[in-house]
């Protein structure tokens, strides 16, 4: 039995590698229901023990992954999720949501807060038909969105502060696209505060890498720490809302200096690059395997995505498929046997991400991964599936021929 057990698992792995697992049948809308159910039971009071930002991240991106189905939904079909993404803002707009965030920064709440609460809201405006939508909505996002612009136009960086004291230039980049987002849906206004920003990003890349730092100091906005993959990963899926063109130009060198294949088997994304060494795992990229990051992994998905790298998008997917331990009800779809929501609120997001204002330019560099990249998983899983039977078929094989007697002799 046990056996047999290894067998069907191992076989499961290789299915699990072939089948697509970048796309609107995915089994998102089965994560989305195990995370909606695991938020009404408290999860996100759970997941904020855990660290600074488990309660918000779990709310948005549950919401945020919410709005990407509805885009994709016809405009009569857009009631479920729109519904959902209100919930999931509401509770983002309450005392728990902004309780890690200090109100005396500016903008208030800190720019952390205040880019993803503002790029959900537009979300959800955006599922309304423009002739209809609710006029309290409009009306906060647009209040939202000049508040934010006006604190990079007051600032001598153009990486805002997120704790007192601690800058990182991932939250901005999201705050400034959701100022884009605002000129897609409302009376544009902020073209030239976008323009500034790009400017000012471009004379404060991290000399080690050509990258946006994963910090920056505060004050100036001269790089801090050397770009990291878990602040990568998110920066280039919302840069390109921002530039396209720059947005491009900093995908590519991401996945030049971070892609990797640990052992050469699948695929993933290095938290620091290779020539960092004795690098240590933290709470935003979690432990360290051979030197990559579960959730920049993750994350790189969703970049993958909105840059139109679908071959890369796919492989990741596809092979977190099989290290992620998915397992699937006839409702519901967890991963890591769903012991952390919030995990499964990133897998959902990256999965549907997509370019919400402008499309990249047509994707045409090669492959950051060969298309046979799957061949040694698929030999591996194939010898594990072999192998609690190869004592048995060895005997067969060995097994002298069993000499017929002949009918003559018998009688």
């Amino acid at each position: 039995m046990l056996g047999a057990l290894v067998t069907v698992l191992s076989v499961g792995g290789v299915v699990r590698l072939a089948v697509p697992a970048v796309s609107a049948h995915s089994g998102v809308r089965a994560q989305l229901t195990f995370i909606g159910d695991a938020l009404r039971g408290g999860a996100a009071v759970e997941a904020q023990r855990s660290f600074p930002e488990g309660y918000f991240f779990l709310y948005a991106l549950y919401g945020l992954t919410w709005v990407e189905v509805g885009r994709l939904e016809p405009e009569a079909g857009r009631a479920e999720a729109l519904r959902e993404a209100r919930w999931a803002l509401a509770h983002l707009d309450t005392d728990a949501g902004r309780a890690p965030f200090s109100a005396a920064l500016t903008p208030s709440n800190g720019i952390f807060y205040r880019g993803w609460t503002n790029w959900l809201r537009g979300g959800v405006l955006s599922l309304q038909p423009p002739d209809r939508r609710d006029a309290g909505e409009a009306e906060r996002f647009a209040a939202d969105s000049a508040e934010i612009a006006a604190a990079f136009g007051a600032a001598s960086t153009p990486f805002l502060q997120a704790y007192p004291g601690q800058a990182w230039p991932v939250d901005s980049t999201v705050a400034m696209a959701s100022l884009r987002l605002h000129d897609t849906l409302l009376p544009p206004r902020y073209a030239d505060t976008a323009t500034r920003w790009v400017a000012d990003v471009r004379a404060r890349l991290d000399p080690a890498t050509g990258l946006l730092p994963h910090t920056a100091d505060p004050e100036t906005g001269e790089a801090g720490e050397v770009a990291r993959g878990t602040s990568q990963s998110m920066i280039t899926r919302f840069l390109v809302e921002i530039d396209p063109t720059f947005a491009r130009e900093q995908y590519l060198r991401f996945r030049q200096l971070y892609v990797t294949r640990p052992l050469g088997l699948g695929p993933a994304v290095r938290e620091y690059p290779a020539f960092v060494t004795h690098a240590t795992g933290d709470v935003d990229s979690g432990p360290l395997v051979l030197g990559t990051s579960l959730s920049a992994t993750v994350v790189t998905i969703g970049a993958a995505r909105v840059q139109g790298d679908r071959a890369l998008a796919t492989a990741l997917a596809s092979y977190g498929e099989l290290a992620g331990l998915p397992v699937s009800t006839p409702r519901t779809k967890r991963y890591g046997f769903g012991v952390v929501p919030v995990g499964d609120a990133f897998v959902a997001w990256s999965k549907m991400s997509s370019a919400w204002v402008s499309r990249p330019p047509a994707f045409t560099a090669p492959r950051a991964v060969a298309w046979w990249w799957p061949a040694p998983l698929v030999l591996v899983l194939l010898l594990v599936a072999v192998a609690p039977w190869w004592r048995l078929l060895r005997r067969r094989l060995a097994r002298p021929p069993r000499r017929r007697v002949p009918h003559e002799a018998v009688s």
